[in-house]
């Protein structure tokens, strides 16, 4: 008798459990596959490998229930076109740099770096923890998306030039591959800015269709071969201390992702937000090396024409302040921001860094 009641106490409570457990089970994360467009052609391997390795870090973390397939521009989307193929939902997300669409709004390029703007560690900062993620994330949700900072090349080289920069006045009618704020001040100063897709700045460089281009740094201008076509590489590339990538999402995509899987997302994200610098920095030293040793002739801006370039840059920024509120309410975030930082970074790094270059060899 008192065996068949046990019984029936330990069925009851199995069905007990059994009920309690099931939503557990049902909320369990099913398969997610996503497909990531990036504005990066493969031979670029670290810019493109880094989407990769995100994509990968996600599937790693979810256990394989969440993939992201990577892309290379122009196999779904152009690789100027990833921002309207994330905002349509022909994707669900993306890998670029936002400031390639200066022309829909010109707000875009502080989630990417502007002219004289910060380093990797202070756009680091002010995007993390200085509200630069908030404020920028209001302005992109407008488009049915969200940023995520993933990856940072780091101030970027001033470009390959057929010609040298001796004065404000050789920028004069000077027909450049360049984009977003800083080709519109260049253009305040005579140039003739124009954006050309990655593959194309050879051919263009080649024929003299264009008289200079700038893309990143050592390491993937030499993959470009840049340098047999113009012979002057010049320092620094003043229009983007920061030139951070970013993935793009979908909103509704977003939305519908559980939380585990938004959580995976983020964390390899931010892996990468490190790791793309850390990659560039160790292979930009060993590729100037090369690219000098080949006869690439290495110059530096004159002091006149980087004074000129910033107050060109203060006038194009009061300028579309005027003509827009949220370039505005940016740029004054941006400003406190960066103001502050730049205080603590001519404390300690530059005094430190300036001594470093410039007198000692280990």
């Amino acid at each position: 008798m008192q065996r068949r009641t046990f019984l029936k106490k330990a069925a009851a409570g199995l069905a007990a459990t059994s009920t309690i457990a099931a939503p557990a089970v049902a909320q369990t994360p099913g398969q997610v596959k996503w497909r990531m467009a990036t504005s990066w052609p493969k031979s670029l391997d670290t810019m493109y490998g880094s989407a990769e390795e995100m994509c990968k870090r996600v599937g790693q973390l979810t256990d394989g229930k969440f993939t992201i397939q990577c892309f290379a521009a122009g196999e779904i989307v152009g690789g100027l076109q990833v921002f309207d193929g994330v905002s349509n939902k022909t994707i669900e997300c993306g890998h670029t740099l936002t400031s390639f669409y200066f022309g829909k709004d010109p707000v875009y390029a502080f989630d990417a770096g502007v002219a004289f703007g910060t380093n990797a560690r202070q756009q680091a900062a002010w995007m993390y923890y200085g509200g630069g993620l908030e404020v920028l994330r209001e302005i992109f949700l407008k488009q049915k998306m969200l940023n995520f900072p993933c990856g940072n090349v780091g101030v970027q080289m001033g470009g390959w030039y057929r010609k040298e920069i001796n004065s404000v006045d050789d920028l004069k009618g000077l027909r450049m591959r360049i984009g977003g704020l800083g080709g519109v001040v260049l253009q305040r100063l005579g140039a003739i800015p124009t954006q050309i897709a990655t593959g194309d700045i050879y051919p263009a460089l080649e024929r003299g269709t264009i008289d200079a281009a700038e893309w990143i740094g050592p390491y993937d201008d030499e993959k470009l071969g840049f340098h047999k076509v113009a012979p002057f590489y010049y320092t620094p590339g003043w229009w983007e201390g920061s030139a951070m990538i970013t993935s793009l999402v979908n909103a509704d995509a977003w939305k519908e992702l559980p939380q585990l899987y938004k959580d995976a997302f983020e964390t390899a994200a931010n892996e990468q937000n490190l790791l793309m610098m850390a990659k560039y920095d160790f292979k930009n030293p060993a590729a100037l090396k090369r690219l000098i040793a080949g006869g690439t002739k290495l110059r530096a801006f004159p002091q006149p024409v980087l004074e000129a370039c910033f107050k060109a840059t203060v006038e194009t920024f009061n300028e579309l302040s005027s003509k827009s509120a949220d370039f505005k309410r940016v740029y004054e975030h941006w400003k406190d921001f960066i103001n502050t930082s730049n205080q603590w970074f001519q404390v300690a790094e530059y005094r430190l860094d300036a001594f470093r270059y410039s007198s000692t060899k280990w």
